[in-house]
């Protein structure tokens, strides 16, 4: 199951490794990710409760204090609830799929956030702006922000690991779903 979620690389009668970065596979995530999570946020949005929102708000605190931290293991557990949340009206069998993609962008997510510092304070702008979108229940400007947080950060690791890099598709995606107004997201 690993290997054919890409996740291992196996050879008959061979050592079995962990597979390496790949750059088209981060992409091809990211583009499902960014697809799939705009849709199920704009469901979401108009569900969601007071206290949804409140815990919405709870989720942040806790990324803000463990980010101040700087311990990227307890902050992924509030980041995961806050993303799980944001989509959870669109239905089990979808918050599944994008738990299955989160996880498999999660080395990647890693990678951003122990390797590049000044991107927590972009990381939080950008929640912060999706929560506000939430608490006004305006679900296509969440869409729009979700879906350029994903592409920001997918762009950001690429450029990371390797500059000459081009993601056109997950480009052209993000220019479907987001459009050119987007508050962040600019070096996309």
């Amino acid at each position: 199951m690993l290997q054919r979620e890409g996740l291992i690389e196996s050879e008959h009668n061979r050592r079995v490794r962990v597979a390496g970065f790949s750059l088209s596979d981060l992409e091809q995530l990211y583009i499902m990710r960014v697809t799939l999570e705009s849709t199920a946020i704009r469901l979401t949005i108009p569900r969601l409760s007071p206290e949804d929102i409140a815990s919405l708000e709870g989720e942040l605190a806790q990324m803000t204090h463990f980010d101040e931290q700087d311990d990227f293991e307890r902050w992924e557990v509030p980041h995961r609830a806050f993303h799980s949340l944001l989509v959870g009206g669109a239905g089990d069998r979808v918050s599944i799929t994008l738990s299955q993609l989160s996880d498999h962008a999660e080395r990647y997510r890693r990678l951003h956030a122990t390797r590049v510092p000044e991107v927590k304070l972009r990381v939080a702008y950008e929640h912060r702006l999706i929560v506000d979108a939430a608490k006004a229940h305006n679900a296509e400007t969440g869409a729009r922000r979700l879906g350029a947080h994903l592409a920001q950060t997918a762009f950001e690791v690429m450029e990371f690991i390797d500059s000459s890099y081009k993601p056109e598709a997950l480009r052209e995606t993000l220019e479907h779903l987001v459009g050119p107004d987007e508050p962040f997201g600019s070096s996309v």
